[in-house]
């Protein structure tokens, strides 16, 4: 392992820093967190995929030489976090969908009252020359086809 918080203090910290941002990335992307959509999930998870796969290398790969430290590479984990905590606060801001009722098979619909219990708009009452042209029975069925009999000659 290349971590040695006495000799290269500078290069522990930034593989560190690296590890931490990745894994954080990759949770972030991995768990929905609310309202996050799909696009900026899949880029948290590539983005923290290659920061762990970088402090991966230098902690365990990494054989000594020149390596560069680029701090500005640390802004897009702070960008792409700010971005999933704003998500969430919003989401969790949202009003939420009124739930609909449980269905009931044998319920009498309008219930008795004449309201719908998720809007309150109110059933239409049948007025009494409703009520009395009730539709008529239906019909018999027609007789089934017969063909012509065929000229006796």
């Amino acid at each position: 392992m290349n971590l040695d918080f006495d000799v290269e203090p500078l290069f522990s910290w930034y593989v560190v820093l690296l590890a931490f941002s990745g894994i954080a990335l990759l949770v972030i992307g991995a768990v929905n967190v609310g309202g996050l959509k799909a696009g900026w999930r899949a880029l948290n998870v590539l983005v923290g995929l290659g920061f762990a796969g970088y402090a991966y290398y230098l902690a365990f790969v990494f054989e000594g030489g020149t390596y560069t430290i680029f701090f500005k590479a640390f802004i897009l984990p702070v960008l792409l976090i700010i971005n999933a905590v704003k998500a969430a606060v919003t989401h969790s801001q949202a009003p939420a969908a009124p739930a609909a009722p449980p269905f009931q098979p044998n319920a009498q619909y309008p219930p008795q009252g004449g309201q719908y219990p998720q809007q309150g708009a109110q059933y239409p009452q049948p007025s009494p020359y409703q009520a009395a042209a009730a539709p008529a029975a239906p019909a018999a069925p027609a007789a089934p086809y017969q063909p012509p009999a065929p000229p006796q000659g």
